[in-house]
């Protein structure tokens, strides 16, 4: 039996999204903290020591993922459901099995 999705929840998917965005930003934001806290500060052009920039700024990389996750997850249902008036639905097959 072939069924089409007919609306997409943008908050719902948005948050869903947003969240797994977050998470798996981890996966490079904390080798990248442990990596910077053991580089060596730099120099500029006339020889002084510059002060290494704060590991804290990279707390703010899954903050934006998160954002930038759902806001861009909720245009794209929106704009999907929009869509679907003109163009149809994603279109999936099932299978009835038993058991």
């Amino acid at each position: 039996m072939k069924k089409q999705i007919s609306r997409l929840s943008p908050h719902q998917n948005g948050k869903v999204f947003g969240f797994l965005m977050a998470l798996s930003s981890l996966i490079f934001v904390i080798p990248m903290a442990v990596a910077f806290s053991f580089m060596p500060p730099g120099i500029d052009a006339q020889g002084n020591q510059m002060h290494q920039p704060s590991g804290l700024f990279l707390l703010f990389i899954p903050v934006i993922y998160l954002l930038l996750g759902y806001v861009m997850t909720a245009i794209s249902c929106m704009f999907y459901n929009f869509m679907f008036k003109y163009i149809g639905g994603i279109e999936y097959e099932t299978v009835d099995q038993d058991e």
